[in-house]
């Protein structure tokens, strides 16, 4: 920025001098090339990918990212006026000094980095934990406005979601002492003897997943005892006439029941297509098969059903083996199905030829029934109602992008290549849901259709309560293409979600993202410490951070080991 300003302010002088007063010398040239030549040199080195060490703290520490990107003066008037040789002085010590804090933040070690990230005070991460302590301890998540303890319905009487969801996010941050204190809570306080109806789907894939990598991770036993000890209170669910498990279950009588809104008391797509990799690692840690029996058996009922047009309806009655309303979705009711689908293949160290069929033959599905592109250029996921799209994608249908991007080295017949370009496109839309509001947050949903394109035209779909799907997407576009634009998205979130999320007491979501000032909802998700810190962290981080070809996230986020099969039952190592 600096080498533009003094090249418009020379040109502006040379216009308005005569000949006679102000002459340009062949050394004057030579050095402003050559000047110019270091501004290049400087950004290549700046933006190459093997930069991630230096970016791996970004978000944690918004005054360094001001400080190695301020390498000019914001006015002309700093700049000497009436003689080159003045002009052409600042213009070298500028670029000396840019040069010179360059190569010290590059030659600082990654441990120094870490060390600076955990230094700091108002660290996301740090922030949105110390008051969930501070507030909320014990309690399933913190209200951060009103400073005090929050439970949802879904957990029953279940406490203490936040800490085993934030398990792997501290051990991963390097968070230790924190770390220790929740492992000690887990130990004497956390609780599944409860008479209580609980989400199988939401337990399953917030404790028994936060727990099962919090073992792996760390190797403490306590964490291992209790992911098994959850499974097998989670099993009578299973207990119907096909096998396709309730969506909820009192944990003390076994008795199950569906949501009474859902299609006649059908069961729900990403609720029992979502239990497949917890359930495969429960048998392997624990010997017994029946977890791994219980969740291919949903394979077999699904594969002797009929798709309409390959699609997977949302609604499945499990008495009758038969699917409800034909509503298709790959955002809330069906997402983490196929996510599912891919992973279970890529989890098996892929010796899962039938995940990898079905997750493959169903994209393809998606792309034909359900891709769409509008007049603008956006491509989009649309909803399927009985035939007729609705041309609205959700926040949580932005998941898609990365799950794409993740499958597309697998994909069939060299579309590799075109699966990349769909989850690129993906992702830029996502973006642009985030960009075309007010607080630059993405709403709920968003809709392509009565002349508008990526926007939320009703007053329900305009709420923000700080989803990960758009950030985790640019997690894996990152890891995949080391395109800039994905870590400079990112950092565009991170300082929305500053700006107008963080509240005194934590984070906040906000209920209209369209407003010109932040109303917030009044609640710290436990998802946001386990989902979207943790995928912010991993976009500014090194590839070989939780490397994709040794772990796989399961939908909330929790790292599991690809299972090798020479693997033991001793943990993995973080690497």
């Amino acid at each position: 920025r600096m080498m533009r300003k003094n090249i418009y302010f020379i040109h502006f002088r040379i216009k308005s001098a005569s000949p006679t007063s102000f002459r340009l010398t062949e050394k004057f040239i030579l050095l402003l090339v050559f000047s110019a030549f270091i501004t290049l040199c400087f950004g290549a080195i700046f933006f190459l990918p093997d930069s991630s060490k230096l970016l791996s703290g970004v978000f944690f520490h918004s005054s360094a990212v001001e400080t190695n990107t301020r390498t000019g003066t914001d006015s002309d008037s700093n700049v000497a006026v009436g003689t080159e040789e003045k002009i052409l002085t600042k213009i070298r010590k500028d670029h000396e000094k840019a040069l010179v804090e360059a190569k010290d933040t590059l030659q600082k070690r990654p441990d120094e980095i870490k060390q600076d990230i955990q230094d700091e005070k108002d660290k996301m991460m740090t922030f949105a934990w110390d008051s969930y302590k501070r507030y909320a301890w014990g309690s399933n998540e913190l209200r951060p406005v009103s400073k005090q303890g929050h439970s949802s319905n879904l957990f029953g009487s279940i406490k203490g979601a936040t800490i085993v969801d934030a398990l792997d996010t501290l051990y991963i941050m390097e968070m230790f002492e924190d770390f220790d204190m929740a492992t000690e809570w887990v130990e004497k306080n956390l609780d599944f003897n409860v008479n209580a109806e609980v989400s199988v789907f939401e337990v399953n894939i917030r404790f028994v997943g936060g727990l099962l990598s919090a073992y792996y991770l760390s190797g403490k036993e306590v964490f291992r005892r209790k992911a098994i000890e959850l499974g097998e209170k989670l099993l009578p669910a299973f207990k119907t006439p096909t096998g396709i498990p309730w969506a909820l279950l009192n944990l003390k009588s076994g008795i199950g029941r569906n949501w009474p809104w859902a299609s006649g008391g059908s069961s729900i797509l990403a609720e029992y297509g979502t239990l497949h990799l917890e359930f495969m690692h429960l048998s392997k840690l624990s010997g017994n098969p029946a977890f791994a029996e219980k969740v291919m058996n949903i394979r077999k009922v699904l594969n002797r059903l009929d798709k309409p047009q390959g699609l997977y309806p949302n609604y499945l009655n499990p008495n009758s083996g038969q699917w409800g309303q034909h509503h298709v979705s790959v955002g809330g009711l069906g997402d983490s199905f196929y996510e599912y689908l891919l992973k279970a293949w890529l989890m098996s160290d892929k010796t899962d030829e039938e995940g990898k069929k079905l997750y493959y033959e169903a994209l393809q599905a998606i792309e034909t029934s359900l891709m769409r592109k509008s007049s603008g250029g956006l491509t989009y996921i649309a909803e399927w109602k009985g035939g007729l799209l609705e041309h609205k994608m959700g926040h949580l249908t932005c998941f898609a992008g990365g799950m794409i991007a993740l499958g597309a080295d697998g994909a069939p017949e060299d579309k590799t290549g075109h699966q990349m370009e769909q989850a690129s496109e993906i992702a830029r839309t996502c973006h642009e849901s985030y960009a075309r509001t007010t607080l630059k947050l993405g709403p709920e949903a968003f809709r392509f259709d009565g002349g508008v394109e990526a926007i939320a035209t009703r007053q329900n779909e305009k709420y923000f309560i700080l989803r990960p799907e758009v950030i985790e997407t640019y997690m894996y576009m990152w890891r995949f293409t080391h395109d800039p634009k994905y870590r400079e998205w990112g950092w565009e979130a991170v300082q929305a979600l500053e700006k107008h999320c963080r509240v005194e007491g934590g984070y906040s979501g906000v209920r209209d993202v369209y407003a010109s000032s932040p109303n917030h909802d009044d609640v710290q998700q436990s998802f946001y410490l386990a989902e979207t810190l943790k995928y912010l962290y991993l976009l500014f981080s090194d590839d070989d951070h939780l490397p994709l070809e040794h772990w796989v996230f399961n939908t909330e986020a929790h790292p599991l080991p690809v299972i090798r099969k020479e693997m033991t039952d001793e943990p993995s190592q973080l690497e």
